[in-house]
């Protein structure tokens, strides 16, 4: 299809004419238009001007498998032609559902045996909220309410799910819920000055318990986080940080909520992201990757010290969705939990891509203009700067990483923009050379970012 043919103009027409995106400037959006993406395979996307990109983000940190997994495609379409809908409330239930429930028990820690499904990851935090505050009233403690976050943190879009998070831009825009608190994030390399890593991350995880003393043990719930803020700019926690954290939560009888939309089945080179840091949490949110993006499905596996409270007795559970267990996005789910399993996809791509990335990103450390590169797995933030030593900034309101991220796309290659760090997470069935081809794209957009705003 050629440049500003018919059919892409009228598409892009009708799209900024009628479509209100997420996260976007709409203004701008309506006046200049965007990318209609049109097909895919394998780890790429085609526009509808037939540019192919490298995914660099696997869509939106969920297509870990890329695109081209036939046999989740099967499940779908066999699914939609036996059982295409129904609900799962008043003790109904359905067959793919209730086998990726026990699926996902085998899959998650040992804790876990029991499943509450959503159809995304803001759902499933907003689930979260009802969980714990219906186990502290079973427990006569109606009083255990608040819940605190970090800063910069991303736990999803709903009202619920954004005061959860930590994002300003969010919270300046709707007026969020009055008993969320948070904490700074342990984001050494913004923070961090010239404080040694560890001595940064046990400061940090120390405000959680300095913000239990302040706002009461009695009054305080859980404390939910992401293993790595991945939407806040992959940032990865000194080795001192999540230690520190079990230890305040164990002793301060305070919920752990791990939001694993992000980090789960994969990314950081175990199932799940606390196990890469040996936390065993009450409560876990996943979403994105569980169906391979396929489908929308997203869920909270609940801790047996909880489901032994909320089974124990006291009625029902005045919470649902229309759409919780839909039978094709568990088959989805299903067929994606095969795959992982059948083709031992997660160990091997944490034994050869995950170390491959890391090792030639961190050759562009070196670049004039990279501060930091930071990464864990098969996900990794490089932090754009004008000066190494103070860590000034190219541009103001991170103006050059979009530029960069900008350069990067022109060149083929899909990544994202966050403050000043470009991130990536590319599909965990990669190719080396594919991984080789994203931080050869990464290098050349850094070179035109650094000549353009005069840095040699």
């Amino acid at each position: 299809m050629k440049p500003d043919s018919p059919d892409t103009k009228a598409l892009r027409d009708i799209d900024r004419a009628h479509h209100l995106h997420p996260f976007s400037d709409w203004h701008a959006l309506s006046e200049h238009g965007g990318r209609i993406v049109s097909r895919a395979e394998h780890v790429y996307i085609f526009d509808s001007d037939g540019k192919r990109m490298l995914d660099g983000m696997s869509g939106l940190w969920c297509c870990n498998l890329g695109y081209s997994q036939r046999a989740i495609k099967d499940a779908i379409a066999a699914q939609l032609d036996a059982l295409p809908y129904y609900n799962n409330f008043f003790q109904c239930s359905n067959q793919p559902a209730a086998e990726l429930a026990a699926k996902l028990v085998q899959v998650t820690p040992a804790q876990f045996n029991h499943v509450f499904f959503t159809n995304s990851g803001s759902e499933a935090n907003d689930t979260n909220l009802r969980l714990v505050q219906r186990y502290h009233d079973l427990l006569g403690k109606p009083h255990k309410r608040w819940i605190i976050s970090r800063r910069n943190a991303y736990h999803g879009s709903t009202i619920a799910a954004a005061s959860l998070g930590g994002m300003n831009a969010m919270h300046q825009q709707s007026r969020g819920l009055d008993y969320v608190a948070h904490i700074n994030q342990p984001h050494w390399f913004e923070e961090g000055g010239d404080e040694n890593p560890d001595d940064f991350g046990r400061r940090v995880a120390r405000e959680l318990e300095a913000k239990i003393e302040e706002l009461g043990e009695e009054n305080v719930a859980a404390f939910i986080a992401e293993p790595v803020q991945g939407a806040g700019g992959v940032i990865i926690p000194p080795d001192s940080y999540w230690p520190e954290i079990r230890r305040i939560c164990t002793e301060r009888d305070i919920l752990l909520i791990m939001d694993e939309v992000i980090c789960g089945f994969g990314r950081t080179g175990n199932w799940f992201g606390c196990e890469t840091y040996d936390l065993q949490p009450d409560l876990l949110t996943f979403a994105k990757a569980v169906t391979n993006g396929y489908m929308p499905l997203g869920g909270v596996m609940v801790a047996d010290k909880l489901a032994d409270v909320l089974l124990g007795g006291g009625g029902e559970f005045a919470h649902g969705l229309t759409y919780s267990g839909h039978p094709v996005a568990a088959a989805a789910g299903l067929a994606t939990l095969d795959i992982l399993c059948e083709q031992d996809t997660i160990a091997r791509a944490a034994r050869s891509l995950a170390p491959l990335l890391q090792e030639r990103l961190r050759e562009l450390a070196d670049h004039p203009i990279v501060g930091e590169v930071r990464g864990h797995g098969l996900f990794a933030a490089v932090e754009l700067v004008r000066d190494k030593g103070s860590r000034e900034r190219l541009a103001p309101d991170a103006a050059a990483a979009v530029f960069c991220r900008n350069s990067a796309n022109e060149l083929g290659l899909m990544v994202r923009q966050t403050g000043d760090a470009m991130i990536m997470a590319p599909p965990l069935v990669c190719e080396p050379g594919e991984i080789e081809d994203l931080v050869r794209m990464l290098a050349q957009a850094l070179d035109v970012t650094g000549r353009h705003y005069g840095v040699a």
